[in-house]
């Protein structure tokens, strides 16, 4: 645990997510009660996106006690993942929402100097909602002691979905999370700011409104805009004039277009359709394109079995020339209420 300087004081900032990674960290999933009526077909889902990640980075998997290490190396080789680039770790855990309760890895340095330390939010489920949550909030503890790498507190209820940085300087959230009082009571916008400027290395700030319908977390930016470039931003839109998601969307396009970055610039925005309302047990679900992971070489798109899939697809292909762009089916999985951004973490090369 570092104690007294923040990571901005000591140099440190959060660097963009298309920037070289040294890792993917994932939780294998084991919480039955998030998938109800799927789990037995969601540990292929994981082994998809490990197999995915595994062509161009290394992949770090923690898995809960009880969960075999054979059967998931079995699940993995027949996925395709390449197992010399897998390593298991015995980690306790309450779910597999990795992004939300794992840990931020930050920066100082160039090159062979560059160093890496992990920012350790507090974790309470989202404002509460599906305890326990204990175990996840240890988690980035354990990985510290994993890498062996510095420990910054901020003591900060927040999690890894509810941020995205451009690398440059400027962060993008939502008010409708940020703010909510179940996370931080205490604090005003101005404060949440502040902490953010002092454990990220962030100078500027982006507030969209709030996020799509289904969405349990209060409204996370990484299901609604996401940087992919430090000057272009892609963002969902709903075409639907009669869907619930039509008008938050266009609010949040509307900011976007007013926004600009930490040197006053305007963002080249790109918008990312909706997929078809996808529901579970009469539940809309927050499906949503926005929800995609960007590693060394690969772009993993949740698809969902919808005639949009193929345009998601071609957007994220223009804007990342040189990546793969996999598209792998998260019908089940989005009904555990995330895709494959909320169930990873990047460690940064």
């Amino acid at each position: 645990m570092v104690e007294g300087r923040t990571p901005a004081a000591s140099g440190y900032k959060m660097p963009a997510e298309w920037e070289r990674h040294r890792a993917t960290w994932v939780s294998w999933p084991h919480n039955p009660e998030t998938w109800p009526g799927a789990m037995a077909s969601i540990p292929s889902v994981w082994a998809e996106l490990v197999a995915a990640l595994t062509r161009g980075e290394a992949v770090h998997v923690l898995l809960a006690p009880g969960t075999s290490e054979e059967a998931v190396a079995a699940a993995l080789a027949a996925a395709g993942a390449e197992l010399a680039g897998v390593t298991l770790h015995g980690v306790k855990s309450n779910d597999a929402w990795l992004r939300d309760c794992g840990p931020t890895f930050v920066v100082r340095g160039q090159g062979a100097g560059r160093e890496t330390a992990l920012v350790d939010w507090d974790y309470n489920a989202w404002g509460a909602k599906y305890p326990p949550w204990e175990d996840d909030n240890r988690i980035p503890r354990r990985l510290a002691e994993i890498i062996g790498a510095p420990l910054f507190h901020p003591g900060l209820v927040l999690e890894g979905g509810s941020i995205e940085v451009n690398g440059a300087g400027t962060l993008m959230t939502t008010e409708s999370c940020l703010l909510n009082p179940n996370r931080n009571p205490h604090l005003d916008r101005d404060a949440i700011e502040r902490a953010l400027r002092d454990f990220l290395g962030v100078e500027h700030f982006v507030w969209l409104r709030q996020g799509v319908v289904g969405d349990d977390t209060d409204g996370h930016i990484d299901d609604l805009s996401r940087f992919v470039s430090a000057t272009c931003v892609v963002t969902a839109v709903e075409d639907d004039a009669t869907d619930a998601n039509y008008e938050p969307l266009r609010d949040n396009l509307r900011r976007l277009e007013k926004a600009v970055d930490q040197s006053g610039r305007a963002f080249d925005i790109l918008t990312i359709p909706m997929p078809r309302p996808v529901y579970w047990d009469g539940r809309r679900l927050p499906a949503s394109y926005a929800n995609f992971y960007i590693a060394n070489d690969t772009v993993v798109v949740p698809t969902f079995r919808c005639d949009r899939d193929s345009r998601a697809i071609a957007i994220l292909e223009s804007v990342f020339p040189t990546r793969r762009v996999v598209g792998i089916d998260a019908v089940e999985l989005v009904r555990g209420l995330g895709a494959f951004h909320c169930v990873t973490q990047q460690q940064p090369a």
